[in-house]
Order: structure tokens, then sequence, then C-alpha cells
């Protein structure tokens, strides 16, 4: 049997002061730092391999990644790929999440951050924050960097790459390990547990805290669990 941990990253700095971060490289805050860890400790409590590891291109997700594979004494070795980037948020980059819902009106941002297929206006060509963006990007395809992306836009990015290059080691039952950000593993828990485009934008994935899925031979979820059981979130199956 195959265990698929995902973990999203532990608090980034921008997550503390409320801003809306998509692909901008921010660290981890001293919070996050401490949830990485805690993450690595819970993760070794579970005694078993982790075969592969996965992450994106942006440094909170890899920190949060190397910390849980040092506190589980493991060789620095994963795989980063922009696919698992987190949702990039247009023109709503690095503006703060209230003081924006109170510009546009609730409604309006609502659409913006939950919908499954409504993306904010495009960031400017000019923005500041476009120099912000982690160095690894340069790796995209010439004509690929998004400029704004829906979740559905984020799906389409993560779930083919999850086909291709991860689903491969489950059938191997190998242990696989992804860390990444809230909205490429809510993309990715949409497809694993068949999640409605209506009923998406209930799921809530919590900073730092391991969510472990059981498969069968056959690819089908047999067991799922969140590793800090006073911090876990709602799982919405097959709705």
């Amino acid at each position: 049997m195959s265990k698929l941990i995902l973990t999203r990253h532990g608090q980034s700095v921008w997550n503390a002061e409320n801003r809306f971060t998509g692909w901008v490289d921010i660290d981890l805050s001293e919070k996050g730092i401490l949830e990485a860890q805690d993450s690595g400790r819970l993760i070794k409590k579970l005694n078993i391999n982790i075969d592969v590891s996965y992450t994106s291109c942006l440094k909170r997700a890899i920190r949060t990644l190397t910390t849980i594979l040092q506190e589980n004494n493991l060789e620095l070795k994963f795989n980063t790929s922009w696919k698992l980037n987190e949702r990039h948020y247009g023109s709503l980059t690095g503006l703060n999440k209230e003081e924006t819902k109170k510009k546009i009106g609730e409604e309006q941002f609502k659409k913006y951050r939950r919908s499954w297929d409504i993306p904010p206006p495009p960031i400017a060509e000019n923005d500041k924050n476009l120099t912000l963006f982690s160095p690894l990007n340069t790796s995209i395809p010439l004509g690929m960097t998004p400029f704004t992306e829906s979740l559905k836009d984020t799906y389409n990015r993560v779930i083919p790459y999850y086909e291709k290059e991860i689903q491969k080691h489950i059938k191997e039952e190998k242990n696989i390990l992804i860390s990444a950000h809230g909205n490429s593993l809510r993309a990715l828990c949409k497809y694993l547990f068949k999640i409605s485009d209506q009923k998406i934008n209930e799921l809530e994935i919590p900073t730092g805290n391991p969510l472990i899925i059981e498969f069968d031979n056959n690819l089908k979820i047999q067991k799922y669990y969140y590793l800090d059981k006073s911090r876990a979130k709602n799982i919405i199956f097959n709705q």
C-alpha cells in the first residue's frame, strides 16, 4: 500500500501579513519554520520510508520540504516543478486581503478568491512584484508563464503533472511526499477526492499539517487523515 503525504508549506511572511502571495517568492515566517519542523516530526512518527519527494519553485515550499527531510534524516534529494506552484493571483498579488475586500466588495472578493473558474485581472507588465518571483521560474517554456490564474487554471497544470510524474510511483507502492501550496494542493485534492466545481470552494488546506492518503494497488483511496488532528480540516469526498 502506498502513502501520499501532502503538506502545505508552513506559514509564510506574507501569510502572516494577510497578503495575496501567489508566485512571489516569500520565505517562511518564524512560525512557518516551526510548523515545518513539526510536520517533519509528525511524519517521522509514521516510521515509513519516503521514497520520492516533490515541491514547487517557491522557497517557502522548498524550505518546508528540506526541513521535513532533515527531520527524518533523509538526503536532500527532491523534484522541483513550477507546475506545483501556488495559484497566480494576477493583479491581486501583494495586496492586503482585508483592504482588497473593502475596496472591491465581498461578493467580487469571494469570486476572485474562491470561485472555480474566475481569475483576477492579470498582473501588469511593470508590476514591482514581478521582480520578486522565483528565479527557478526561468525554466518555464516560452509562452506558458501565466499572468493570472483561476483554480481551474491551476488544476490544469497540476493534474497532468501528477498523472505523468507522480502517479506512477503510487502504482509502484512507493511513499511520496509533496510540499506545495494551498491552491495547488486544493487542485490535487479536487482530483483525488472527486470534489465538484461547486464544493471545492469549501476545501481548506491548513499550513504545516501533513495529510496522509493511502492507496491500494488500483489507485483507489483506502484511508486519509491529518497527522495533527487538533488542526485537521474536513475533507470533502466525492461531492
